[in-house]
């Protein structure tokens, strides 16, 4: 009698509504109108932005035009240089001590310096700063500078002893994002879960930096050599590090966004990896709404019923496992679920535009195009964490292990959160999502001009990528008004 009330009040709790909340950010709230009122605005304004960029951007670029100025020798930039190797060291400090506090300090993930450091100092504030400053990870990598050291110890070490294979491209870091994301997803917060990765991972760039050469790791394996790499080509600054070692690195000053469009991966990994950025962050709402889980516990289409023999509500702590293996399956698909989308209307857009270009051409050029709505999807779930939990940093820079230091005397500073208006949030939230829907569309369209023969040929190919902006759009907005279930049961 005992299970059964539980399992109906669990039914009860699981299939209440409760207003909507913004993800990361934890207060409840009803839209200001309703959804469909915010879809259709974001649609007009979606189209009307497109028949803009067609009339008035009619200049065709080339690929061989770069207007990009090289700033290497600036008094500024050689400044930056003689900070460099203190700036390096410091990096190491910071991830040593990430590492050391998640491994022995507060149990409390709120109070931990590591969990703060690791998921919103560094894996959102530094991600939104490379998107506008540029890609200056890749001089201040801590694991890259643990590598080098080892390297003037022990000369060689970071040559290689094996050939990378180019075909594998960017396919290494991709599972090791996927795995990092899945980490994050299902770790339920523990410090000390956090370091071991860290340590592991940390052990895992040595040994890759040994055995294929610090500079093929780096460049393909590494999962945030990557991923603030392409977060770099919104940037005005485009940093390229010296490779092979030796040769002098450059900094060059562009035109805002100029990457999305001047630049072209190389290979579909990398096109995959972008469009994981963008799918796990869309994944990571959706498995936080009611729909999603109802999809499962609730089991509206009576296959898990029909397979277990109960409704899956009933039999919750058996299933548990298998929704958590249910999640991954998904998780791990959902980038290509995203790329056969892309696909699709890519070649929707070659047949629209009588192109002979392939399907996997036209991937590789339209793949930077995508990049402002996977930053927008970040912006849009995560960037309330920054004011909410953020900004607790000042307070635990200074009593890291939570032991009750006061080391810089800011202990007391920032320990409550900054909770902005809801219906501001959202509002936010709407015009983020919009205004990275905008940019992608003339993104696309400078590209298109570019790649088809005819300025008609252009527009017609656009027409299924407008479609697609218009449904990636409508999705983003659809997860953030969905009403949101209890941890519990995810």
């Amino acid at each position: 009698m005992f299970r059964r009330a539980a399992a109906k009040l669990a039914t009860a709790t699981l299939l209440l509504p409760v207003p909507a909340a913004a993800h990361g950010f934890g207060r409840l709230y009803n839209l200001p109108v309703p959804f469909w009122m915010y879809a259709w605005a974001a649609t007009a304004a979606l189209l009307l932005s497109f028949m803009v960029v067609a009339i008035f951007s009619t200049a065709r670029p080339t690929a061989d035009v770069d207007s990009a100025r090289d700033v290497s020798a600036a008094g500024w930039v050689r400044a930056l240089r003689r900070l460099s190797p203190g700036l390096k060291l410091f990096s190491v400090f910071l991830l040593l001590l990430c590492i050391a506090t998640a491994l022995f300090g507060n149990r409390d993930p709120f109070r931990n310096f590591s969990m703060t450091f690791f998921w919103v100092c560094f894996g959102l504030l530094f991600t939104y700063l490379t998107a506008v400053l540029g890609n200056f990870y890749a001089a201040l990598n801590p694991w890259r500078t643990l590598a080098d050291g080892v390297g003037r110890l022990r000369r060689g070490f970071g040559a290689g002893r094996l050939a990378y294979p180019e075909a594998l491209g960017d396919w290494p870091a991709l599972a090791l994002f996927l795995g990092f994301i899945w980490f994050e997803l299902f770790n339920h917060g523990r410090p000390s879960t956090l370091g071991a990765v860290l340590l592991a991972y940390t052990a895992l760039n040595l040994a890759g930096s040994w055995l294929i050469g610090a500079a093929a790791w780096f460049r393909h394996c590494e999962i945030f050599s990557v991923f603030f790499r392409l977060a770099a080509q919104l940037a005005p600054l485009d940093y390229r590090r010296a490779e092979p070692p030796g040769s002098v690195s450059t900094l060059r000053l562009r035109s805002a966004f100029s990457g999305l469009t001047q630049e072209r991966p190389k290979t579909l990994a990398t096109v995959v990896f972008l469009l994981a950025m963008l799918s796990t962050t869309a994944f990571d709402g959706l498995r936080a709404t009611q729909w999603w889980v109802n999809l499962f516990w609730a089991d509206p289409t009576g296959v898990f019923t029909a397979i277990v023999g109960q409704r899956p509500i009933h039999a919750y702590a058996s299933l548990r496992p298998w929704y958590i293996g249910w999640e991954t399956f998904w998780l791990l698909a959902s980038p290509f679920l995203y790329l056969g989308t892309y696909l699709a209307f890519l070649w929707l857009a070659k047949v629209m535009a009588h192109s002979r270009r392939s399907v996997g051409e036209l991937a590789l050029d339209f793949a930077y195009t995508l990049l402002p709505i996977a930053l927008a999807y970040n912006l849009t779930h995560y960037a309330t964490l920054v004011l909410t939990q953020g900004l607790k940093i000042v307070s635990l820079s200074s009593d890291p292990f939570g032991w009750g230091w006061n080391l810089l005397g800011s202990a007391g500073m920032f320990r409550a959160p900054i909770l902005p208006a809801i219906g501001w949030v959202w509002h936010t939230q709407v015009g983020i999502i919009l205004a990275g829907h905008v940019l992608s569309v003339y993104a696309a369209h400078r590209v298109a001009l570019r790649v088809f023969s005819t300025r008609r040929s252009a527009l017609l190919s656009q027409l299924p990528m407008l479609g697609l902006m218009v449904l990636l759009t409508v999705a983003g907005l659809w997860i953030l008004a969905q009403p949101l279930t209890a941890e519990l049961l995810r």
